[in-house]
């Protein structure tokens, strides 16, 4: 038998008295051995990320290990104290976390941030430091290394901080490699290179990994194992195919039942007014001239849209494709450079600031990150009727509004008066519907609305919005970069590529018959494309 990198054992760690449980983990027992990869997955609060900072002693003070063992090749890190906690981080564990840009240093460069791991651990001079540096961003497959060592992390893309990130922990060749949710926000293909690299890392060096995610295609593509935790407790581990496929415990298969399919739904065509028609549409960023440098950068080039009432257009693309650009000009928030929008024929493109007013209530937008989009010392009845009451609403009759927005979307009409830190991503981004819904829009935008959520909260979410739509005759421009998500929500998929339309039809043909190869592209990168999840459910 081959010793574990890591063993669980019993581990709880305890809440403090006013949590809404005894424990945040409670019992857990896990291992981990050379070259496997497990996967951790579950809901947010299941307790994925306790566990993780647990082994890694990066708890808050807040918590607290009461019972059992975390064995790192042997020793306890529960028992270790912070010198030699130090000294075990990065030589024999490291962590990879969700957001590079929040735990890179903005003002260092990225060279320093990999060699500063050395200068800790190591003797060597700073020459070797470099070298190393080099050496391990070659490792990554980062391009040019010799001139990227020297950039900031705003510098570089997310995928390529991402991979410095992965440098950084494994520079020092570690036992275990701890990984929280490393792709979630990345593009389908960006997400795919950093799986193959972890893996090809992984099998190269014999690491074990600890890979925490929400996200099952990336557990289809990479585990070995799986563990499921639910309310900090584990309700199921086994191999791959025995958990994704054959899962036992009820809350496994209703994560398993809430997977969206790759396959889209056979749906009718929307044919009706249109709400938005787009002609020729480009936004270009940079200065030209006395006190520009000459670059120039078109975000969205010559783009051609509509949408009509009670149908949703889908926008997909990698980062930087225009998505957004498009949807902000769209509800100009931000002015197009050139091109037609009209809004049930009125054409909005060219109208000052000071005339747009009257139609900012047509178009709304659900945001990415509900946590951002809400004033935090607002309560959330004050944020639903801010919109209604701007635009002359009686308070009163925006109040009640708001109270049957709130049933609408499936939260109490009392949780008015509670703050926003009161409630769970998914509610908050419930929340955020509703806000959009306040003031009867003809458009709504979401621009990645589910990304972020737990895969059985989205599968609410993403439902919520479907009937939202068909229940108010809604035009919808729904923007992700999750092909699954996009399968299940919308009627026609524009595909967008460094600002340009290079595909458009039907979801369904798009699907089953891409004509463009960046399209098959972004398909072929979907994680866990061609696995069926739970009881023979085909996907």
């Amino acid at each position: 038998m081959v010793e574990p990198v890591l063993d669980v054992r019993g581990l709880t760690v305890a809440l403090p008295s006013d949590g809404d449980r005894a424990n945040a983990v409670e019992d857990i027992s896990l291992t981990v051995a050379p070259g496997e990869i497990v996967c951790v997955v579950g809901e947010s609060g299941s307790g994925k990320s306790v566990t993780a900072s647990a082994v890694m002693g990066l708890l808050p003070a807040a918590l607290k290990p009461v019972a059992g063992e975390a064995l790192l090749e042997g020793e306890n890190t529960l028992a270790a104290n912070k010198t030699r906690l130090r000294a075990l981080r990065g030589t024999r564990m490291a962590m990879i976390f969700q957001e590079p840009m929040t735990a890179l240093n903005p003002v260092a460069r990225v060279g320093e941030q990999i060699a500063e791991m050395l200068e800790i651990h190591t003797g060597m001079s700073a020459s070797e430091r470099r070298a190393r540096a080099i050496e391990i961003m070659q490792m990554v497959h980062l391009p040019d290394p010799e001139k990227m060592i020297d950039a900031y992390p705003h510098q570089l893309s997310g995928g390529q901080r991402q991979r410095i990130m992965i440098a950084i922990a494994l520079v020092l060749d570690p036992a275990l490699l701890i990984a929280d949710e490393p792709t979630t926000a990345l593009d389908v293909t960006t997400q795919a290179q950093i799986l193959t690299l972890i893996k090809e890392m992984q099998e190269r060096r014999g690491t074990g990994v600890l890979f925490i995610t929400h996200d099952f295609g990336v557990v289809a593509e990479i585990a070995d194992r799986v563990v499921v935790m639910q309310h900090g407790k584990i309700v199921e581990q086994g191999t791959r195919d025995e958990v994704l496929m054959r899962p036992q415990a009820p809350y496994t298969q209703m994560l398993m039942a809430s997977v969206p399919s790759m396959t889209p739904p056979a749906r009718t065509p929307v044919v009706g007014a249109r709400a938005i028609d787009v002609t020729g549409l480009s936004k270009q960023y940079g200065k030209t001239g006395l006190f520009g440098d000459g670059r120039v950068v078109l975000a969205a080039d010559d783009v051609t849209l509509h949408v009509n009432k009670g149908e949703t257009l889908g926008i997909v693309g990698e980062s930087g494709s225009g998505k957004s650009t498009v949807a902000r000009c769209i509800a100009r928030l931000i002015a197009p450079t050139a091109g037609s929008i009209s809004l049930h024929g009125t054409e909005i493109a060219t109208l000052p600031e000071a005339r747009l007013r009257p139609h900012r209530r047509k178009v709304q937008i659900v945001f990415q990150d509900p946590y951002r989009s809400l004033n935090p010392r607002r309560t959330i009845g004050l944020s639903l009727i801010e919109a209604p009451v701007n635009f002359g609403i009686p308070k009163d009759q925006a109040l009640a509004s708001a109270r049957s927005l709130m049933e609408l979307v499936g939260l109490s009409a009392d949780a008015l008066d509670r703050y926003p830190h009161q409630f769970s991503g998914g509610q908050r981004q419930r929340i955020c519907i509703a806000r959009a819904l306040a003031v009867e829009p003809d458009v709504l935008i979401a621009d990645e609305a589910v990304s972020a959520l737990d895969v059985s909260v989205q599968a609410q979410v993403l439902e919520l919005l479907d009937d939202i739509r068909a229940r108010y005759n809604l035009a919808m421009l729904f923007i992700t970069h999750d092909l699954r998500v996009a399968a299940q929500i919308c009627d026609r998929l524009m595909v967008m590529q460094k600002g340009v339309v290079v595909e458009h039809g039907p979801t369904g043909q798009v699907f089953r018959d891409p004509a463009n190869e960046y399209t098959k592209l972004l398909l072929e990168a979907a994680p866990g494309r061609d696995v069926t999840f739970g009881a023979g459910r085909a996907v």
